[in-house]
């Protein structure tokens, strides 16, 4: 019979690889019966579009809500953690809006676009069901830090970059009028169904009251289906998008963004010595594939769609292998 010590270092390796992978299967095979239940017409694609107004406006902003105001983060220096997950942003960014316009001959707004498909994580439709399963609610609780500053930085850079690309490529020569610009920006913002849930969260959180316990029950049953319903809502909506043209874009801009953003991440992390359950955290969520948000703001600026649409298919259909490759890699340097 094998001894505890030795016990834990043959067995227990095992044990959480292949639970890893039981997970990583489990949530690609929603997305992949989802998939199927569209292509195959067994559910209309109306029926995505709803599931995923759901998760967008009732079950995500309830979830991230109730983890505001529930959640202990002691440890999780947020600080550290937007810098080392940032930088792997702008890097990711810069690599991808440099090689759409150097090697492929764009446009700047098609750079733009080529930049947020490179560097926006799909935090919220398979970010949390993924952290969830993976890490628990402690992980999640840590993605949520990234969540609550990741969409108004993110849309900020690309309104605010997109209004250059317009002058330099001569499609705007008008004066640009910055008030309208931020107070539209600020306006939409407001209205963002995640953003109002992570701000009343903060906002009861520094109240110091207590949760009423039927009131968090119904938020907790309404929030606890936020992930496979979203997993779902995903698979429908990759159906609906598809691949046309642009392959070759697409697939570079993909492997920048499961590639050397989750690599630059996990290099800054271990430099500035970020704790390492919260590094592995931040590591997975920039190994995370680009969601819809960028194809809706290449479908905004009215320029690069197929891009931004191919590499969110063919990013997500690859991060179930790269996802499993850098939780691994993520584990073995952080421990």
């Amino acid at each position: 019979m094998l001894s505890s010590p030795l016990h834990r270092l043959i067995w227990r390796p095992i044990a959480e690889t292949m639970g890893l992978v039981e997970t990583i299967i489990v949530v690609f095979g929603v997305i992949a019966i989802a998939y199927a239940a569209a292509y195959f017409k067994l559910l209309d694609e109306r029926v995505g579009d709803g599931l995923s107004d759901f998760v967008f406006v009732i079950a995500a902003p309830l979830l991230l809500f109730r983890t505001m105001v529930t959640a202990d983060f002691h440890g999780a220096a947020p600080w550290s953690l937007w810098i080392a997950y940032f930088t792997g942003v702008i890097i990711a960014w810069a690599a991808s809006d440099i090689t759409i316009k150097t090697v492929f001959g764009r446009d700047n707004r098609a750079g733009v676009v080529a930049g947020v498909s490179g560097a926006f994580s799909n935090l919220v439709f398979l970010g949390m069901p993924l952290m969830l399963g993976v890490f628990g609610q402690d992980g999640f609780s840590i993605l949520s830090l990234i969540v609550a500053v990741h969409m108004p930085i993110m849309m900020a850079a690309s309104i605010t970059l997109h209004e250059f690309a317009m002058r330099r490529d001569g499609v705007f020569k008008g004066e640009t009028h910055w008030a309208l610009v931020i107070r539209s920006f600020v306006s939409s913002l407001l209205r963002n169904p995640f953003v109002l849930g992570i701000l009343a969260g903060w906002i009861w959180r520094l109240t110091g009251l207590r949760m009423p316990e039927m009131a968090d029950s119904l938020i907790q049953l309404l929030g606890s289906v936020a992930g496979p319903v979203a997993l779902f809502a995903m698979g429908m909506g990759l159906r609906k998008f598809g691949i046309s043209g642009n392959i070759a874009a697409a697939l570079v801009t993909s492997a920048i963004k499961l590639f050397v953003m989750p690599a630059v991440v996990l290099g800054v992390a271990w430099l500035i010595e970020l704790p390492p359950f919260t590094a592995k955290i931040a590591v997975v969520a920039a190994a995370l594939p680009a969601g819809v948000n960028s194809y809706l703001i290449a479908t905004r600026f009215g320029t690069g769609q197929a891009l931004a649409s191919n590499s969110m298919v063919m990013a997500t259909a690859l991060s179930a292998l790269t996802l499993a490759f850098w939780i691994a890699v993520a584990t073995h340097v952080f421990g």
